[in-house]
């Protein structure tokens, strides 16, 4: 995405590395460190409007309010919307797009609906073990992880047999199942990218990403996180978006839900909904980004 549309949290970070730091010399209980972030919003995850079952996998993580980054990109990704998403390590990106297509999931048997790239093995099984952690009670939800060093076959199988619903891994191996058709790429839902500029920044995983990019559907929310993303990688970026039509669809469909507040009108469930989600935020942040849209058109 453009600059003044990226979402950065490096600024933040040095805040809230102090805040952390005062929390732990003066024992301030108006602020938690939960997890490994420091939380600095009166919020809590509730507030987010999470299923059920993922709220109570929070608090067994014993999460109570959500850091800045979750704050501000977990309502986002939850409506569908496209993110790319800059912030140091911390600050809990992992759990945005975690929760956020947890709470979108609808597990289908037999279809892997997620799709989550990352440059290591190792980063690829904390991932896969981060969906176990928040998906517990979910139990009709499926995760596999795969990378290269181990049997492809073993994968081959897992895919053939017991077919996973959220499939995490490396580029290269996932690359290779999507070519002998092991892995279908055809349903997926959500494309994620963690440490994007890794990939992205590298010629040959940038092939690899962009060849299993276009193994999957047109129709799709794409989400990219890193700690550090120059500007030269940002237009590769932007390249993975929905194009501005649909963002305006999205725009547009919110500006509607504003009319009908403003004119008092009946407000159905998922207007409702969208309501409780943004509260007072709900016009300045739809509004600053209808309007930039109808900027770039």
């Amino acid at each position: 995405m453009d600059e003044e549309q990226l979402l950065d949290y490096e600024e933040e970070q040095d805040e809230t590395q102090e805040q952390a730091k005062t929390i732990a010399e003066n024992g301030d209980a108006s602020k938690k460190i939960k997890g490994n972030y420091a939380s600095i919003h009166s919020s809590g995850f509730r507030d987010l409007m999470l299923r059920p079952e993922l709220l109570r996998a929070i608090i067994d993580c014993g999460f109570e309010h959500p850091s800045e980054v979750q704050h501000e990109c977990i309502p986002q990704a939850i409506l569908g919307m496209d993110i790319v998403c800059q912030a140091k390590s911390g600050m809990g990106k992992t759990a945005v797009f975690v929760l956020a297509t947890l709470q979108q999931l609808t597990p289908v048997d037999g279809t892997v609906s997620v799709l989550v790239m990352c440059h290591t093995r190792e980063l690829a099984f904390q991932i896969s073990k981060e969906y176990e952690r928040f998906s517990k009670y979910m139990p009709g939800t499926k995760v596999s992880v795969f990378f290269g060093g181990m049997p492809i076959k073993k994968d081959e199988e897992t895919l053939a047999k017991n077919t996973p619903h959220i499939v995490v891994g490396t580029p290269g191996r996932l690359l290779a199942l999507g070519r002998t058709g092991q892995l279908k790429l055809k349903n997926i839902k959500f494309f994620v990218l963690d440490e994007c500029d890794k990939m992205i920044g590298d010629a040959d995983m940038r092939h690899d990403v962009q060849e299993i990019f276009k193994m999957t559907p047109q129709e799709k929310q794409v989400m990219m996180f890193s700690a550090t993303l120059p500007r030269e990688l940002r237009v590769v970026c932007k390249k993975f978006m929905q194009e501005v039509s649909h963002l305006l669809k999205k725009s547009l469909f919110v500006l509607l839900l504003c009319w009908k507040i403003l004119s008092g009108l009946y407000l159905n469930f998922r207007d409702r909904r969208l309501c409780k989600h943004y509260g007072k935020n709900l016009f300045c942040i739809y509004w600053s980004g209808f309007l930039y849209i109808l900027a770039k058109t």
